[in-house]
Parts: structure tokens; C-alpha cells; sequence
């Protein structure tokens, strides 16, 4: 039975990826910073799935959590979801500069380092894959949390063509707008987002794992985020951030 460990297990997209990996026969390893939500989370799985589940609470901002995750990626796993992120409640240059390294440390310093971690493993069996979790955000000029999801896309297009390994893959998922605690926990007002930019996370899930599986190392799900983001290479990064902020962060 393969295994995949997810980072952000308890909500949103890291939750969707748990359920449909669990519908696949994945064993589990759920990582977040609530113990508690990871307890109820890991419950509800093997009740309805009945799959293996390990809960592994650690805070990726930390040394210590993200040492603690990857001590268990050393043991190996077949897929890696690197999914654990967050928005800050104030925009750059406004926000407090320990909030924005940290969020560095999240999206970029965890997901280098638990990548690295992973890999000896599946190189050593020959197969494995690893999902970064990115946004459509990362192809627009908007703020800190913009680009540290570009730097995702970049690592992760990098690290596919570095390994080249064909049984080994790497890809950068970057949705849109997903319905899930996201905005709320950023204190983000998401009225002013138009109801056809909205995704569901389920589909978000569905569609990465489809691009996963035909080798893709950059997904963006959905036809109308593949226009936005197609549309937005050719548009002036000085168009790209008015437009980016009339819409909301």
C-alpha cells in the first residue's frame, strides 16, 4: 500500500488531497500544527476509508517542526503534498516583518528542505512524486505572498528537470481562488472576488492529480485559471499589480 504525507492535512486543499488519496488505498501521514483537528481528521479517514493514518503535528515555521517531518520523510513515502501555507492579515510593506519571514519559512524554506528529505528515498526505490503547493498568484505581481509562491513554481520546475528521473515526479499545483479557511484566517475579505474565479478543492485535487499523472510539472487547474494565467505573461507587470489589487490580495 503506498504511502503519501501531507503538510496543511486538516483543511482545505491538504484535506481534499487526504480524502482522495485515502479513496486511492494511500496510507497516510497527516501533518498540521492543531494536534487536536489532526486527531478528529485522522478518525474520520480510517472510519470512512479505512486506510492507515499517522498524525505527525509539527509547525513548519520552526526548526524543530520541520525537523520532525523530515525525520519521518527519511523513512520514505511515495508521494509528498507540500501543501502548508497562509496569508498575512496585512499586505507588504504594512506587515510585520517577522510575519512575512515566516511565511518565507513556510512556503519556501519547508517545502526546500522536506523535498530534499523525500528524495533519497524514492530515488533509491526509483519512483515517487512530490506536490508543491503554489497559486495562480504566483504569475502576478502582488506582494510577498505572490512571490513566494513563484519561488515554488520555480524550485519545483527545477527540481523536475534536475532529477529527470521518469518515474520520479514534481509539480507545482497553483489554483486560484479555493473555497476553504484561507481568506478567513488572513482577515481577508473575499466579497469582491467574482463568483466564476471561485474552485472547488475537491476539483483542484481531481485536476493535480490528473496532471500529475501525465507528467506535468506545473498545474494549473481549471480552463478559466489556465486563460488567466496564459492571458497574464503577456500583460505589463505595472497592469498585472493594479489589476491584482483591485481584485483583492
Amino acid at each position: 500500500m503506498p504511502t503519501a504525507l501531507i503538510t496543511g492535512a486538516t483543511a482545505g486543499i491538504g484535506a481534499a488531497f487526504a480524502r482522495r488519496l485515502a479513496a486511492d488505498a494511500f496510507s497516510l501521514v497527516l501533518v498540521a500544527r492543531d494536534e487536536q483537528r489532526l486527531v478528529l481528521a485522522a478518525e474520520q479517514l480510517r472510519l470512512r476509508y479505512g486506510v492507515d493514518v499517522e498524525v505527525l503535528p509539527a509547525d513548519l515555521a520552526s526548526d524543530e517542526g520541520v525537523t520532525r517531518v523530515e525525520s519521518r520523510l527519511r523513512h520514505g513515502v511515495d508521494l509528498l503534498v507540500n501543501n502548508a501555507g497562509f496569508g498575512n492579515q496585512d499586505s507588504f510593506p504594512d506587515a510585520p516583518v517577522d510575519d512575512e519571514v515566516r511565511m518565507l519559512r513556510v512556503h519556501c524554506e519547508a517545502v526546500l528542505r522536506l523535498t530534499l528529505a523525500a528524495l533519497p528515498a524514492m530515488k533509491k526505490r526509483g519512483r515517487g512524486a512530490i506536490v508543491n503547493v503554489a497559486s495562480a498568484a504566483a504569475f502576478f505581481t502582488r506582494g510577498t505572498y505572490g512571490a513566494s509562491k513563484a519561488w515554488v513554481v520555480s524550485f519545483s520546475e527545477s527540481a523536475a528537470h534536475v532529477v529527470g528521473h521518469p518515474r520520479i515526479r514534481i509539480m507545482a499545483l497553483c489554483p486560484g481562488f479555493v473555497r476553504t479557511e484561507f481568506h478567513q484566517r488572513a482577515g481577508m475579505d473575499p466579497s469582491g472576488i467574482p463568483g466564476p474565479l471561485w474552485l472547488k478543492a475537491d476539483d483542484v485535487v481531481r485536476g493535480a492529480m490528473r496532471d500529475l499523472a501525465l507528467g506535468k510539472s506545473v498545474s494549473v487547474p481549471s480552463l478559466r485559471y489556465k486563460v488567466i494565467v496564459a492571458v497574464g505573461r503577456f500583460v505589463p507587470r505595472r497592469l498585472q499589480a493594479m489589476v491584482s489589487a483591485r481584485i483583492g490580495r
